[in-house]
């Protein structure tokens, strides 16, 4: 059902990096569920939970650099490869997730 997911590459991002790009403007998309999302994201993140993504991709801006973020960098894979499929270019899976924005000392919200 899902095979298109296996076709495409995912490329990867730091936190720096995934941070860095969203302050020149980069989409940073946060895949995790509602409480995860409560318990503190990136500033300026859009709350996008996985099981929502593919059904409202099309209102994210097709021409923009995308980085999404997940609690530990699993389901963010998962993300960028269904968005890379959907036709969007420029999409990184941001490695270790949140866990990883922490400890990078990044800002979180709450």
């Amino acid at each position: 059902m899902f095979g298109f997911l296996r076709r495409a590459t995912t490329a990867h991002s730091t936190p720096d990096e995934a941070y860095a790009a969203q302050r020149r403007g980069a989409v940073l998309i946060d895949v995790r569920e509602n409480r995860e999302w409560r318990a503190g994201h990136a500033p300026g993140a859009r709350h996008l939970p996985l099981s929502r993504l593919y059904r409202e991709s099309p209102h994210l801006p097709s021409d923009a650099e995308i980085h999404v973020i997940c609690a530990s960098g699993h389901r963010s894979q998962v993300a960028a490869r269904l968005l890379r499929s959907a036709g969007f270019e420029t999409v990184a899976s941001v490695r270790g997730g949140i866990a990883d924005w922490r400890r990078a000392g990044l800002p979180i919200d709450r």
